[in-house]
């Protein structure tokens, strides 16, 4: 291949075919370009007939989402392929497959995941995946305790540290979830019959207090390499399988961040089904289940966590101190601070969720989005105080009772 350009799915074609065992020599092969992220060009190669496939993903040197005048650094391909890799063998079987990384193309070959379903559009139409919680609560505890001071050796973990930098994009989220919200921005983007609920976001102080506790954390607690943007927009689910994707964000940094980004994003559907379900018996089925998954998802981890520290801690001090406790209390104070911020900041900031956007009806939609802002606001000003998983159930259901009537 020649130096860097965006690929033509002719060359994806031709690129794919070069992978060694999986396609037949001179095999009928087509392709599409899926990517409907905001960074990357995302290819499928298929086998006519036959099912096997090939996702290519290559970086572009910009935003997609706003264009060239947003230039991007295509080191994240590079970031982003040796975290699935990391990942892959941390949490076997959680992250597809990588079978090649051109540096050169920022352009990273990895598993055919068409058999399954993004975990965001599957939840938009209803359906539950009851193994969800174990597999993502594994992953969570796997991934966070062997990249982290606890279970993987120290300097080690200094050096990993460095190749996992990641300015440019952990500068998309130190802005888009930590300061727009909270101003006047031109990258901030909600409906106008809103703008009470924006207005108020800019001028409660105690609200930025707490949002800036958070940022700080992102700033500066190195605790263990993040996903990054773990979204029901990352994960690809089955009701038997879960694989997670797109780690280009990945860094060194507050635990809490993976962890409540998965959570925040349960609750935003939540939310959102208060404006799809018709059927209120149906609705309070569905979010007992969402919800249930919530609770469920941190009790996985914590169980997984608690076990591997037992088993793996390096660190004798922190093991036999009795330090565990005390982490796992200020963790859990994270996860519900920065599960707010990323609620707040698909609601009234640059990139929202398909989740409550596409509610066809406006008035509903517009009163979703009422109900995702103040779960959100409330678990940031909650968050310090936080001391059971439950205390976040109580938050969404307040809102949904005080927002919808019920």
């Amino acid at each position: 291949m020649s130096a860097y350009h965006p690929l033509t799915e002719s060359e994806a074609i031709e690129r794919a075919r070069a992978v060694p065992g999986v396609f037949a020599p001179g095999a009928n092969l087509t392709v599409r370009e899926i990517g409907d992220g905001n960074l990357n060009l995302v290819f499928h190669i298929q086998e006519s007939g036959q099912g096997k496939g090939l996702i290519l993903k290559q970086a572009l040197p910009y935003a997609k989402v706003v264009g060239e005048s947003w230039p991007l650094t295509l080191d994240r391909a590079r970031i982003e392929s040796e975290a699935l890799m990391i990942q892959g063998e941390l949490a076997p079987g959680l992250a597809p497959k990588v079978y090649e990384y051109e540096a050169e193309l920022a352009l990273t070959i990895m598993e055919d995941l068409s058999d399954h379903v993004i975990m965001r559009r599957g939840l938009i139409e209803g359906n539950a995946y009851p193994l969800f919680a174990g597999h993502i609560g594994e992953f969570l505890a796997r991934t966070l305790f062997f990249t982290s001071d606890f279970g993987m050796n120290q300097q080690q973990k200094k050096l990993q540290t460095g190749r996992f930098i990641n300015p440019e994009l952990c500068k998309i989220t130190e802005d888009l979830i930590f300061d727009d919200p909270y101003t006047v921005s031109a990258n901030n983007n909600y409906d106008p019959a809103i703008e009470n609920e924006a207005a108020a976001l800019r001028s409660d102080r105690e609200l930025h207090l707490e949002v800036a506790r958070l940022r700080y954390g992102f700033l500066t607690k190195g605790q263990a390499m993040l996903h990054g943007d773990l979204h029901t927009g990352s994960i690809f689910v089955t009701p038997t399988s879960t694989k997670v994707i797109d780690p280009e964000f990945a860094y060194y940094g507050p635990m809490g961040f993976d962890i409540g980004a998965v959570l925040a994003n349960l609750l935003l559907n939540a939310a959102a089904q208060g404006g799809r379900m018709d059927d209120p018996s149906a609705l309070g089925d569905f979010r007992a289940y969402l919800l249930d998954t919530v609770k469920q998802v941190w009790v996985e981890f914590e169980t997984r966590f608690r076990a591997l520290w037992a088993e793996h801690c390096v660190d004798r001090l922190l093991r036999e101190s009795g330090y565990l406790d005390a982490f796992l209390a200020e963790l859990l104070q994270d996860t519900f601070g920065y599960a707010g911020a990323k609620m707040v900041r698909r609601i009234v900031g640059l990139a929202h969720v398909a989740d409550i956007d596409g509610i066809p009806d406006e008035a509903r939609r517009n009163r979703a989005r009422r109900v995702a802002l103040g779960i959100g606001a409330d678990l940031i000003k909650r968050h310090r105080t936080a001391g059971s998983i439950g205390q976040m159930l109580a938050v969404a259901n307040l809102h949904f009772a005080s927002k919808e009537g019920n």
